[in-house]
């Protein structure tokens, strides 16, 4: 894929779950989707003009995900197909849009792991996002990526963050950019000095999105205020977003302009339904 300057853009690995996904909020919206951070950030690096390739495990009721409509615009070469069901999440919001309960079956992704090293082994000087959180095992892969001087960035989500935080904590140092919420961000001030992270993007639901270099503010952007009909997603959005136009040329304050009006966008029309199956 090209760039607006005519110059090829390198590949976005990203490795990670691609699930179904359940959303329940006590006004009742929500329903049944496709989910997953592996999905969800690589779709945003892709609409955002960057090549992207989930590096994730598909079981039996999603293998057909890489030729339906709207998906076909990832790189699906990185991902595998095993017999067995996908990852399913069942998430529970209250009306400020927290996390409040979530319900997981792996399903086939306990082979996350084992699939996401062999593929590093193979691509050692890609470029890596890696969504930390279970069952990957976040310090066996990122060692292996910065053992490999491989350039990467991380993200966590909230419910495993404190465990994956300290698991991760001595190679995030090494990252090119960490994704965090603001209650994330106050836990990794508890394990690791932030002033050694070379960038930390805090969001931080609809206040301004900071960006910190070496823990001073470089950049912040307020998100432009569209009402959430579903929160799920968002934090992965801004992040394949802003991963996207920062390696295409854009400064951190117009790449962080463009993440923080893409997750807006996505969290008020966040459509992305299972597809069926095309039959024979």
């Amino acid at each position: 894929m090209l760039d607006l300057l005519g110059e090829t853009v390198e590949r976005l690995d990203v490795i990670g779950n691609i699930s179904r996904d359940m959303t329940r909020y006590p006004d009742h919206r929500g329903g049944s989707r496709l989910g997953g951070a592996a999905l969800l950030l690589s779709l945003a690096a892709a609409k955002a003009g960057r090549r992207a390739a989930p590096v994730c495990v598909l079981g039996s009721d999603l293998a057909h995900l890489p030729e339906a409509p709207r998906l076909d615009m990832l790189d699906w070469s990185a991902r595998i197909q095993v017999d067995g069901m996908s990852t399913t999440f069942d998430l529970e919001y209250d009306l400020q849009g927290e996390l409040v309960v979530v319900g997981t079956d792996y399903g086939v992704a306990e082979g996350l792991t084992e699939h996401a090293l062999r593929h590093v082994d193979q691509h050692p000087r890609g470029t890596y996002h890696v969504c930390c959180r279970r069952p990957l095992d976040v310090a066996a892969v990122l060692g292996r990526l910065a053992g490999n001087a491989t350039d990467f960035s991380v993200d966590f989500f909230l419910p495993s963050a404190e465990a994956m935080i300290r698991a991760a904590a001595c190679w995030l140092p090494k990252a090119t950019t960490l994704f965090v919420n603001a209650a994330e961000y106050r836990l990794l001030e508890q394990v690791i000095d932030c002033g050694t992270l070379p960038e930390v993007v805090v969001t931080d639901g609809p206040r301004a999105v900071v960006v910190r270099r070496f823990g001073r503010q470089v950049a912040s952007a307020v998100p432009p205020p569209h009402p959430p009909r579903e929160v799920s997603g968002a934090g992965d959005t801004l992040a394949g977003t802003f991963l996207a136009h920062r390696s295409q040329g854009a400064t951190t304050a117009q790449a962080l302009a463009e993440a923080t009006a893409a997750a807006a966008r996505y969290v008020a029309a966040p459509s992305l339904p299972i597809p069926a199956p095309r039959r024979n």
